[in-house]
């Protein structure tokens, strides 16, 4: 097997050679950022956010400002009674996504696409390039203004993180054809549509989504070990290992598939970045109050870096009065990520929205969503249905009831097998090797993708 080598690996001959780049993600939501962190120890002057410490004149920052107000509003606007579905159903028609069928040509341009071209040509932007021309590295970025930017002012290499498993056509220049930006894409329904928009096959590389390195390990081992685990918490009746036990020895080793049990079921519910149905873990954590007292589970209650949010969880968590919740929140991104990533080792189930998070299947970490917000949320939804990695949420209230009957019956941890077979895992390795070969090794061994 050819391993993606990572920066600090070296070959049996010599080191090596390591890689820079600028990396550069937005302040819309966890996901661009989450995409990034990964990528942190290759990113010259650390990871830059567009807007913040991008050398932003103040007129760019009212820019993304305004742009971040929009996203916000978008994620709450359901919740508002009355007005709160028709402002939603406003600003989920500038985010639409068409659907994939009838296959067809769809690289003309949009209104968004026009929108974003004629901000870049009034400054949107410029501080992050004036940055970036300091020093000549790839450019790599989660967001696509960042991308759309540089190839409009002839900088590159340029390359672009999707961030879910289909995108709007604003991801891609107006004359894409034409465009030198190069796209990481998470999966293939992601990679099909940057086709569909325009971009040449050459300059598309389906990675998977950058997960962190910290659960994956040498080898995979990091992610064997836990999964190995992590199917017997999710096993209480043995269903999955009766029909698959040979089957999870051979990928994941015999040695981790003997249970340790050294811990209870532990199910991590996480909001986004706008802080958007919070009250559904509330409802969670009622709903398994018994089980909690008992000390039958853990939950995890992830709040972000946004204090409102963990002030309301902390807040539950004392009013149950329970030592088995745990509200995870970090005063920065970076803490919020590595507390994040270190709760994903013991986590059994992720109870979230269809975003981002949802390419987490892939370390064989079952997913339950929450209704989705907004059109790429829908088609990130669609994706771990259509890989059998995920299911929506039965109602809240009665989680101590449905959640335990798929335990039972090994339908969770079906799920979770199915995300570790099917969904990609070395986004990250693959990123780098690109950026240092130009090219990526494949396969379609689960392990080596």
């Amino acid at each position: 097997m050819k391993k993606s080598p990572l920066p600090h690996r070296a070959t049996s001959a010599k080191r090596i050679r390591p890689v820079k780049a600028w990396v550069v993600s937005a302040d819309m939501g966890y996901g661009h950022q989450r995409a990034v962190f990964p990528l942190k120890d290759i990113a010259e002057e650390g990871l830059i956010t567009a807007g913040r410490n991008d050398d932003s004149t103040e007129k760019e920052k009212k820019q993304w400002a305004r742009l971040l107000t929009v996203y916000e509003a978008f994620s709450r606007a359901r919740s508002i009674p009355l007005i709160g579905k028709p402002i939603f159903s406003l600003l989920d028609t500038l985010l639409h996504i068409p659907s994939f069928y009838p296959i067809r040509n769809l690289s003309h341009s949009t209104y968004q696409v026009d929108l974003l071209e004629s901000n870049i040509r009034n400054g949107l932007c410029t501080g992050l390039l004036a940055k970036v021309a300091k020093k000549q590295l790839p450019l790599v970025t989660s967001f696509y203004a960042p991308a759309i930017a540089a190839d409009i002012k002839g900088y590159e290499p340029v390359y672009c993180i999707i961030c879910d498993a289909d995108i709007n056509r604003v991801w891609v220049a107006k004359q894409a054809w034409e465009s030198r930006i190069v796209y990481f894409a998470p999966c293939g329904k992601a990679a099909q549509r940057l086709r569909s928009y325009g971009v040449p096959e050459e300059r598309i590389h389906l990675t998977g989504f950058p997960l962190p390195l910290d659960l994956l390990g040498r080898n995979l081992s990091v992610l064997k070990h836990d999964l190995g685990q992590r199917l017997h918490y999710l096993d209480p009746q043995r269903r999955f290992w009766s029909l698959h036990a040979r089957s999870a020895e051979h990928f994941l080793g015999r040695a981790n598939c003997r249970p340790k049990r050294e811990r209870q079921l532990t199910i991590t519910y996480a909001v986004g970045g706008a802080g958007a149905q919070r009250d559904i873990g509330e409802r969670i954590a009622v709903s398994l109050r018994h089980r909690l007292y008992r000390g039958d589970i853990r939950l995890n209650l992830v709040a972000g870096v946004r204090d409102d949010v963990r002030a309301h969880f902390e807040e539950l968590r004392q009013r149950l009065g329970t030592p088995n919740i745990t509200v995870i929140h970090g005063a920065t991104l970076h803490e919020y990520f590595q507390r994040f990533n270190e709760a994903m080792r013991t986590t059994d189930i992720l109870w979230t929205k269809p975003s981002e998070l949802s390419f987490y299947a892939g370390l064989g970490i079952p997913v339950i969503m929450t209704p989705a917000i907004g059109s790429q949320e829908r088609f990130n939804r669609q994706w771990l249905f259509e890989i059998h990695a995920g299911m929506r949420q039965e109602n809240p209230d009665y989680t101590d009831q449905w959640l335990f009957d798929l335990l039972d019956n090994g339908t969770i941890a079906d799920m979770a097998w199915s995300g570790f077979l099917k969904a990609r895992k070395l986004g990250t390795e693959k990123i780098i090797e690109v950026l240092r070969t130009g090219t990526m090794t494949r396969s379609s061994s689960p392990l080596e993708r």
